[in-house]
């Protein structure tokens, strides 16, 4: 990294202030920035600062691990518990919070316990698989913490090759699972059931499959119910299959359940307005702003639906004074279900026609296995076996999935469904939300608001949050979803300004998963900083070494001896360090801040010709697993490995593996395991190309690395008693004469690398274009003749040829 003191000298930095130091791990950018500020610069001062305590406490000795990362040798620790810390918060006011539990409706609570049941089931049968992993934490309690699918995922990656189809399917089920915990309680009811449509879509096998591979839950009982009371909340009505013949079974009614916090939300909007009506004049700096505080931008988008509407009433109450109607959300609901079911309608008329497609993929397969054998649609002579068994079966015509398909409505009650959610007058009345406006006329019909009359709803976005409160500087906070780092926010926001009176409303659902996850996030906040003193009255001296990897004068010596003294050669020995010519591309990987902790000298350069040069002779181009498949897929390896091959007597291909990923190439073909039919054999494409690769380039060498730290091991080995390579002469490999290196990187490269995926473009006529033509627009729009002047005659007409090709012709 001596190149970078020319740019930035870190002795001429006073100091550093990292902030969410939790995030800093021993292969991260910031630890190598960190690690030459401290190498070069002993005198800077190196402050890091974290309100996360939890992952300080994962692991072994991880207090200790991060203050190495970090070169720091004193942790000083201030949970909220602190007598110093609780007396500074609270002070002489404390921010008047009102706590509010809502009670969730019966059909949110069986939904609830069914799918908490579903996850039980879920963990229980992924403790039976027996993959060798710690699993005291895998229990109902866990699931409903915020990264718990993350978490096993990230246990089980390493052996993910060896993990069974049944046990990749359960750990995304959790996921799903967990989604829809989190959709009962923060959607609305139609927007809930809809969701729900799509998993249930999304779980159907193939068309035409015999396979039953569908997820575990989705047969269990607890399913079914989830499923049965979501339709009942939307709407109710007796399937005319199970119904006697009556009127009533061929219609449905809306309910259109609304969630309960509305009704609180729109309470509490009452009661801040009479408070201000009763106390007009501010007594305070704050403004009379109201602030809501959600979780995501959809329940955002939902209150502000909500809080415009719930004055509307559709349909008229007779003998109903206004002060007798209440805020309600049946405008928004009925609107909602409208276009669910035109959505269904036409989701099922897309399902159809995707089935009918795949179906005769299926059949066209079929008959072309069942014309190759000879036997035209009978089974062999000596199958019959075979023949006794699953093929009748699977010729009787059984309904795909028939155990969990639920009981379509029909027509008939849809349309007595829609009859009563029509268009009334005052649902026409209602302006249409505005998308886009072109702001042509906006002084007419734009002005500012006066912040007493602002109500502003902002989705939970961590350190954005502090800004939120310091530019609002609201007088009432709503909290429609629990948070924990926001109230130490807001207490921090209370106490810094002791002329500002804050009054919170807190709002949760009582023996929901939001308030278990809220107080057990709380409580693993209390342990982790319980956990942390521990680790800091047991823990040593952190010895950071200021930057320098521990090396020994004589062994290091030793390591650079020349001892090739064959054919006359004479015994050589330098102390300079080793050093390695990396592409500047490369910074964005863990490998050259690993070199760098090895004592190597890293010299970033623009390099034409591979990604890592070690010695005069080696070139090592590095390629991740989906850098490999993308390569492949464009052509450029095939060019990268022929021009290393042409400059450099040792060209080797590195193929890197993540660290925590499983060795091997099978996880990579399955990006969606449970889909594709073609994935199966993506894992053995890849390696046919790779073989394919060396037999075309047979010098070329392929090493295979399980993470990036072999790499730097084997990178040690590779240039062990070897020469130092010349990073000048490593830059001018690859270019023409006067060419310079950097001009090719002062344009764009994405819209280069768009175009070398074109047909007719090569790596010579790729700098013409580029140069000649300004975008990729004119290249689009070019002429035949105006092509061929600039790449050729045959270039020019595939290139012209792609461009203007109709893809509704084929």
């Amino acid at each position: 990294m001596a190149y970078s003191v020319e740019l930035l000298n870190p002795e001429t930095v006073t100091g550093l202030v990292v902030l969410h130091s939790e995030r800093i791990v021993a292969t991260s950018i910031e630890a190598f920035i960190i690690r030459i500020y401290r190498q070069m610069n002993k005198a800077g001062f190196l402050k890091a600062f974290s309100d996360n305590p939890e992952p300080f406490t994962t692991g072994f000795a991880p207090l200790a691990s991060m203050m190495r990362n970090l070169f720091l040798r004193k942790p000083s620790l201030w949970p909220r518990f602190h007598v110093t810390v609780a007396k500074s918060l609270e002070g002489r006011k404390k921010a008047e919070v009102i706590e509010l539990e809502v009670s969730m409706t019966d059909g949110m609570k069986d939904i609830q316990n069914a799918v908490l049941e579903c996850v039980e089931v879920s963990i229980g049968e992924l403790r039976k698989a027996d993959t060798g992993l710690e699993m005291d934490d895998w229990t109902l309690d866990s699931a409903l913490h915020r990264n718990f699918d993350v978490i096993i995922r990230r246990q089980l990656d390493p052996i993910w090759h060896r993990v069974s189809y049944r046990t990749k399917q359960i750990v995304n089920d959790l996921t799903v699972l967990r989604s829809i915990l989190h959709a009962l309680l923060t959607y609305d009811a139609v927007s809930f059931n809809q969701y729900l449509d799509t998993i249930l879509a999304y779980h159907q096998p193939p068309p035409g499959s015999t396979r039953q591979n569908q997820s575990p839950w989705l047969f269990l009982d607890a399913a079914n119910t989830i499923f049965e009371t979501a339709k009942r909340r939307v709407y109710s009505g007796k399937p005319a299959e199970k119904a006697a013949s009556d009127a009533f079974s061929d219609s449905l009614r809306p309910v259109l359940e609304e969630q309960p916090k509305w009704s609180l939300l729109a309470e509490i909007l009452e009661e801040i307005e009479r408070d201000n009506y009763l106390n007009p004049t501010p007594r305070d700096d704050s403004n009379g702003t109201i602030l809501i505080m959600c979780s995501d931008q959809a329940t955002c988008r939902q209150l502000r639906e909500y809080l415009q509407n719930m004055h509307v009433h559709p349909v008229e109450e007779p003998q109903a004074t206004d002060e007798e109607l209440k805020p309600s959300a049946m405008f928004m609901m009925r609107r909602k279900l409208r276009k669910y079911l035109d959505w269904k309608k036409d989701f099922a008329r897309v399902s159809a026609s995707l089935f009918a497609e795949n179906q005769k993929v299926l059949d066209g397969f079929t008959d072309q296995r069942g014309n190759t054998n000879g036997y035209r649609g009978k089974g062999p002579p000596n199958k019959r076996r075979r023949v006794r068994g699953g093929a009748a079966a699977a010729g009787a015509g059984r309904p795909v999935n028939s155990s969990l398909q639920m009981a379509e409505d029909k027509e008939s009650q849809v349309a007595s469904l829609m009859a009563d959610i029509q268009v009334t007058d005052t649902d026409a009345a209602q302006k249409d939300e505005v998308v886009l406006d072109s702001l042509d006329d906006m002084e007419d019909y734009f002005e500012l608001y006066e912040m007493n009359d602002l109500l502003v709803i902002n989705p939970y976005d961590g350190d954005m949050d502090e800004h939120v409160l310091e530019e609002v500087r609201p007088r009432y906070v709503i909290m429609y979803e629990p948070d924990a780092a926001f109230i130490r926010r807001v207490e921090v926001y209370r106490s810094s300004h002791g002329d500002r009176n804050v009054r919170v409303y807190f709002m949760y659902y009582g023996g929901s998963v939001e308030e278990q996850r809220y107080l057990s996030a709380v409580r693993k906040e209390k342990d982790a900083f319980t956990r942390l003193i521990k680790e800091k009255g047991n823990m040593a001296v952190t010895l950071t070494l200021d930057g320098a990897a521990p090396t020994d004068p004589q062994e290091q010596f030793l390591r650079t001896v020349n001892t090739r003294i064959a054919g006359g050669g004479r015994l050589a020995a330098t102390a300079e360090p080793p050093r390695v010519v990396v592409d500047v591309r490369e910074f964005r990987s863990s490998l050259p801040s690993l070199l760098h902790g090895r004592s190597m000298i890293v010299i970033p350069c623009m390099l034409t010709v591979g990604d890592y040069v070690l010695t005069p002779t080696i070139c090592i181009e590095r390629k991740s697993i989906r850098d490999l498949i993308s390569s492949f897929k464009n052509g450029r390896l095939f060019n990268q490995a022929e021009t290393m091959l042409q400059h450099y007597k040792h060209p080797m291909l590195l193929i890197e593996f993540d660290q925590n990923k499983s060795f091997t190439l099978d996880p990579f073909a399955e990006h969606s395991f449970e889909k594709s039919i073609k994935s199966a054999d993506d894992s053995r494409d890849l390696q046919s190309k790779i073989v394919l690769l060396t037999l075309a380039f047979p010098r070329l060498k392929i090493i295979w690395s399980s993470s990036p730290y072999q790499t730097a091991e084997i990178f040690a080995e590779l240039k062990n008693k070897q020469e130092e390579p010349d990073p000048i002469k490593a830059v001018q490999v690859g270019l023409g004469m006067g060419e310079d290196p950097y001009e090719q990187q002062s344009f764009n490269t994405t819209p280069q690398d768009m175009l070398r995926a074109v047909p007719g473009v090569t790596g010579k006529n790729l700098m013409r274009l580029v140069l000649e033509v300004g975008d990729l627009r004119e290249v689009s729009n070019l002429g035949e003749r105006e092509l061929d002047e600039y790449v050729g005659k045959e270039a020019g007409r595939q290139i012209f040829r792609f461009f203007n090709r109709s893809v509704f012709d084929e």
